[in-house]
């Protein structure tokens, strides 16, 4: 298992990410997570065409909302062979929950929980505390990652207009 020290820091303090670095060109690895109704969820099941996988430590912090709000509503701009999902370690039933109050039902919001798969096959569980690096990888649909940011630190926004940018170079 890879353990890398100072990709990420959480309040300034530096984490140590699990899993291996991914870089654009690499084959986008497969994953398991799980859905509001606790059904499996893996890249195949998120279409054949463009992926934006936004991952979030927690829907209940202020920046993790905001990134999720941002892409539902970018999502309606895009064309429909793009899927876009936010993943992240809350349970399933807090993850349903945001969703209502949010009305967020453009993009899929996926849990990591059960075996943090996600995170240890794209190289972003935080070892200390568990939960995902903020982060946005884009995935063509060849299955090759197009695009990768981990943002330094984890309680800031990433760049969102990069990775739209390359969900838009790859979709049109």
């Amino acid at each position: 298992m890879d353990r890398r020290k100072g990709i990420v820091t959480l309040a300034g303090n530096p984490m140590t990410l699990l899993g291996p670095e991914l870089k654009p060109g690499d084959p986008a690895p497969a994953f398991t997570v799980v859905d509001a109704d606790l059904k499996p969820v893996g890249l195949g099941d998120l279409g054949g065409g463009v992926r934006l996988l936004s991952a979030v430590p927690s829907l209940d912090t202020p920046v993790c909302e905001l990134q999720t709000k941002r892409f539902h509503q970018e999502a309606a701009a895009l064309p429909p062979e793009v899927t876009i999902a936010t993943i992240s370690m809350d349970l399933p039933f807090a993850q349903k929950r945001f969703c209502a109050t949010h009305g967020i039902d453009r993009i899929r919001v996926l849990s990591d929980y059960k075996d943090a798969s996600f995170g240890l096959a794209y190289g972003v569980l935080i070892e200390e505390v568990r939960l995902l690096a903020r982060s946005i990888f884009v995935i063509g649909p060849d299955d090759v990652v197009r695009y990768v940011e981990i943002v330094p630190e984890v309680g800031t926004h990433p760049d969102y207009d990069r990775a739209l940018a390359a969900v838009r170079s790859l979709a049109g």
